[in-house]
């Protein structure tokens, strides 16, 4: 909230609402003359919202990638916006589901879908591409070693649906020690190919600039080093060009106080931007 600089009438952009966590602490800070916009992929999160944010009228919800933000704000005859928030974390209910296939600790199929209307889920995904490609997904997106070991147990395994038939393919190709890492790093390749991540996040870092305005600023929190890389690149060609100035020399990360109570957190990096030209 410090690093967004809340104008009471001010018009800001919740990227990835999710359950509405931060959307509400934005709403508290606004007049009936500001606006909040929230988007999200996920269906049950934007219902979530309506339901527990009712009450404020200045609020409008958008089921949508937040790369298209140009056409969500065009659709809202809004030109450009006074801050941005994009929270790439999964939120807890997303993380808990038993039905979502998120979590390696909570058995579900494997879906790992944002928005469920769209095509490829997870498991589709592993039961129809070949080792090599899993393989390669695994290394790309979760920096993992011992992908090749992997994607070759998920290949003799397969057909893969649930939760636990991954868990035990991870745990049979690979050794105990760090394994808790080697699973969250599998998840989080396979989940991050399921939605694309990377690519909407390329795109929305190449034009969201352009959607705020001078003096407006921009808040990242990112979970994962291919995550942070993109962003800080990005902000530093921006800066370079004295397009933005970035307000955080190095990313926030959470107290030792705040991970006792929100172990989720441990992994966060916050990075804030101003528009200055």
């Amino acid at each position: 909230m410090q690093g967004l600089k809340i104008s009471k009438t001010g018009i800001y952009i919740d990227c990835t609402i999710g359950y509405g966590g931060h959307a509400s602490q934005i709403l508290k800070q606004l007049s009936s003359k500001g606006k909040l916009i929230g988007i999200d992929k996920d269906k049950a999160a934007l219902e979530h919202c309506e339901k527990t944010l009712h009450r404020y009228k200045n609020l409008q919800l958008f089921h949508n990638s937040y790369d298209k933000i140009r056409d969500i704000l065009s659709s809202s005859k809004i030109c450009e916006v006074n801050g941005m928030l994009l929270d790439l974390g999964l939120s807890s209910p997303q993380l808990d589901s038993n039905i979502r296939g998120f979590s390696y600790s909570v058995n579900s199929d494997l879906d790992m879908r944002y928005d469920l209307s769209q095509g490829l889920k997870a498991s589709d995904i592993l039961n129809t591409k070949s080792k090599e490609e899993i393989a390669e997904i695994i290394y790309m997106y979760g920096e993992e070693r011992r992908s090749r070991m992997i994607a070759n147990k998920i290949y003799r395994m397969r057909p893969i649906q649930n939760v636990f038939e991954l868990v035990e393919a991870i745990r049979t190709s690979t050794p105990p020690k760090n394994r808790i890492k080697t699973l969250a790093r599998v998840f989080q390749a396979i989940r991050i190919h399921v939605n694309n991540e990377l690519t909407i996040l390329k795109n929305f870092l190449s034009l969201f600039h352009n959607c705020l305005s001078v003096g407006g600023r921009i808040v990242f929190i990112s979970f994962h080093s291919l995550e942070d890389r993109l962003v800080k690149h990005a902000l530093k060609d921006l800066s370079l060009k004295k397009k933005m100035k970035i307000l955080s020399k190095k990313p926030m990360t959470p107290t030792k106080e705040e991970m006792v109570v929100n172990n989720r957190s441990r992994s966060a990096k916050l990075r804030v931007a101003e528009r200055i030209f």
